[in-house]
């Protein structure tokens, strides 16, 4: 199904690839929150800006229901070297659009640019812009500047792209569907000495290769194998020559799960873990621990509304009702804690398509064709949502 006219898709595919030229870092899209709250007000939305810094927030009220949903998109980029060679290719560099949020910021836009002229809804429409998801708490940052005291939702949802699914798919999951993130710094504490006298010193270079392989046993020991968990040490960094043991190692590691006490679990066994390898071999281990993002839960009710609404419009072949859940993790899980919902997303390729690298990659670039798929499935899912008939089950026709 796609609901924009030829000219409207070949004008948001401009805008999405000129947001994707010009994009800007967490807290950081201020050209782009201006390009979102212009657009809006020129469409007729009450615009609300500077919600977690440089958050916009588009209200549309049409009939005199009090119904109220929110859809939302983020909007930042990430810290990486372009290698696309696109003509729309970032001009900044060591900043690029590496996960698409070009993309659902464009698609959110095309919907809204639809509903604001042709939208037959009755109820309010919230439309939020998200700086900052790519790890640096965006969500958090608007929900503490009172987003949903301003704006209040009955149900909220987000859509992201994702690689490894053909384009325009549109996949759905009910439960826990995107993993926590969790970080921790070790720092190993030991006494510095002759490479020749080992005997003299407290080597913190075998303590950190003892606790890497230690903490291997976090998930293949202490998570039931029917849970999901990944426990990885990304960095270990300690001396600088051959002959000298140093007096400390540091070790970066990151922790996921999807399941609330599964993430809580692994935070407890990783610090004792640590602290007892540590000890044992006569080193002091200091532990930064540092909360990332929660486990996102979809809403069972508000997932299967979604689902519906694209089982009515869309061909089968392009629904999947139960998709797999995915380790990587997502802020718009604070946001679920607050108000139910239901994040899902759309294929942006398989091998052999466009959008087909995936995401965080210098490759990577958003499918255009998903500017109309995305946003014609906004449209329905409010004009179903928001009905302004007595039956909202009715097929959108086009």
């Amino acid at each position: 199904m796609q609901l924009l006219d030829a000219t409207d898709a070949q004008a948001f595919i401009a805008l999405r690839r000129d947001i994707h030229r010009h994009p800007e870092l967490a807290f950081d899209e201020h050209r782009t929150s201006a390009l979102v709250a212009e657009k809006l007000r020129e469409w007729g939305y009450a615009v609300t800006t500077g919600l977690g810094g440089t958050g916009v927030v588009g209200q549309l009220r049409r009939g005199t229901s009090d119904r109220r949903i929110g859809l939302r998109a983020d909007m930042d980029a990430l810290p990486i070297d372009e290698a696309t060679g696109a003509d729309w290719c970032s001009h900044h560099p060591g900043v690029m659009h590496a996960c698409g949020h070009d993309g659902h910021t464009a698609m959110l836009l095309a919907a809204a640019h639809h509903l604001a002229r042709q939208g037959d809804f009755d109820g309010t429409l919230n439309l939020i812009f998200q700086p900052a998801e790519e790890g640096a708490g965006g969500a958090l940052a608007m929900m503490a500047d009172g987003l949903f005291e301003q704006f209040p939702c009955d149900a909220i949802f987000a859509m992201h792209n994702m690689p490894g699914f053909p384009q325009g798919q549109l996949v759905f999951r009910s439960g826990p569907t995107m993993a926590s993130s969790d970080y921790a710094t070790v720092t190993l504490h030991g006494v510095g000495g002759h490479g020749a006298m080992p005997h003299r010193a407290a080597d913190p270079v075998v303590a950190a290769a003892s606790i890497v392989m230690a903490l291997q046993t976090l998930v293949a020991r202490n998570v039931d194998p029917l849970q999901a968990a990944v426990v990885t040490v990304g960095a270990l960094h300690a001396g600088q020559a051959n002959n000298v043991i140093p007096a400390s190692a540091r070790l970066e590691v990151s922790l996921r799960a999807l399941d609330p006490q599964v993430r809580r679990d692994l935070e407890r066994r990783f610090k004792a873990l640590v602290a007892a390898q540590a000890e044992s071999l006569g080193v002091r281990a200091e532990i930064d621990w540092r909360a990332g993002y929660a486990v996102l839960v979809n809403d069972a009710e508000q997932t299967q509304r979604a689902l519906a609404v694209a089982q009515r419009n869309f061909p089968p072949a392009q629904v999947v009702a139960q998709g797999p859940m995915l380790t990587g993790s997502e802020d718009f899980a604070f946001m679920l804690e607050r108000v139910p919902g239901c994040y899902l997303f759309i294929g942006n390729g398989v091998d052999g398509e466009p959008g087909a690298c995936m995401v965080h990659n210098p490759a990577y670039d958003f499918n255009d064709a998903n500017v109309s798929a995305g946003a014609s499935y906004w449209i329905v899912l409010v004009q179903a949502l928001l009905s302004s008939t007595p039956n909202p089950d009715t097929k959108e026709t086009t």
